[in-house]
């Protein structure tokens, strides 16, 4: 007799019959128990500056172990890594690594932190949660960067064991949400303030795609609500667009588009607001939100200077939101 299986890890709640795969493509019924399949076989390993993932204010100019099973619960039409987000399990020939070579790992390229990246971290969830356990018993710290799209109570789980993370809000649009990424705007949302409310360095990433949410209202929404429901003090990164999978047919986002962002963003409020994806020097730039002294300069991914002494601005003396040390 077959056995209907529910996954209550996202917001998706999948309904699985036998044999069936949920929407994120790896978590599947298999006689009556729900399994990921891509447990303990990332398809992605690599050493990044940390500032790639973007996080400018967590232990600048350090490299991060970072990795990726296949895999994604959204199915965003721009997604700059769907060869393996949008991917098959079976398309990708990987080998089993535990958790624990996973930490030891990071410690033997001499890496202060790991991320779960690329796809979709809060997919491969049982992965993610044993490797962050070990890696912190190891001494070492965990980032996440993901889209945020789980339910509440295993989030806050994992939370326990995060030490920063990068949050994509993807749009303030619920529409946006579902005609671009197959998915909803609340959720999201909830996810970004237990974040912030668990002591979790966060930084949130707003990718601007020309004609769908880079309206200066658009802009404004979306900056306002991180002002009033995760502080000021929240860094924010306007990543520029580049055509990808389903969206081919749109244009790069133009500079001065992300400049017009950022003005937008600091006049609402927000003291970090940065430019990526593309070389901007002052949108690179971490100055003190008191006394606009220059703290850290870039240069793409690369740290030039770093100011900052004791998590502090040297001039004035005020506290600078992150992990520095």
């Amino acid at each position: 007799m077959k056995q209907l299986v529910q996954c209550e890890l996202c917001p998706r709640n999948c309904i699985l019959d036998e044999n069936q795969k949920g929407e994120c493509r790896i978590r599947i019924n298999i006689g009556g128990k729900l399994y990921t399949v891509t447990y303990g076989h990332p398809c992605s390993i690599h050493v990044d500056p940390v500032e790639k993932k973007p996080l400018y204010h967590f232990l600048p100019a350090t490299p991060i172990l970072s990795l990726a099973t296949v895999g994604c619960n959204l199915h965003c039409k721009n997604c700059q890594n769907w060869e393996i987000s949008q991917a098959e399990p079976y398309q990708y020939e990987t080998e089993f690594i535990e958790p624990a070579e996973i930490a030891n790992l990071a410690i033997q390229y001499k890496c202060p932190s790991v991320a779960y990246t690329y796809t979709e971290p809060l997919a491969y969830y049982e992965y993610t949660y044993d490797c962050c356990k070990v890696v912190v018993e190891k001494g070492l710290k965990n980032v996440l960067v993901t889209a945020g799209y789980i339910n509440e109570e295993p989030y806050k789980q994992l939370l326990q064991f995060v030490h920063a993370a990068n949050i994509d809000l993807k749009s303030f649009s619920d529409e946006f949400y579902r005609t671009v990424c197959d998915g909803t705007l609340k959720p999201v949302l909830k996810t970004l303030e237990l974040t912030k409310k668990a002591g979790v360095e966060l930084e949130v990433t707003n990718l601007v795609i020309p004609t769908l949410n880079d309206k200066d209202e658009d802009i404004q929404k979306l900056s306002n609500w991180i002002v009033v429901n995760l502080g000021k003090d929240t860094p924010l990164h306007f990543s520029q667009f580049y055509p990808q999978y389903k969206m081919t047919h749109l244009p790069p986002t133009p500079l001065e588009t992300l400049v017009k962002a950022r003005q937008i963003a600091q006049n609402e409020g927000l003291q970090f607001v940065y430019i990526g994806n593309i070389i901007h020097r002052e949108g690179s730039n971490t100055y003190c939100p008191s006394c606009k002294t220059l703290l850290i300069e870039r240069y793409g991914f690369n740290v030039l200077t770093n100011n900052i002494v004791d998590g502090s601005c040297p001039k004035c003396g005020t506290k600078i939101y992150g992990t520095w040390k």
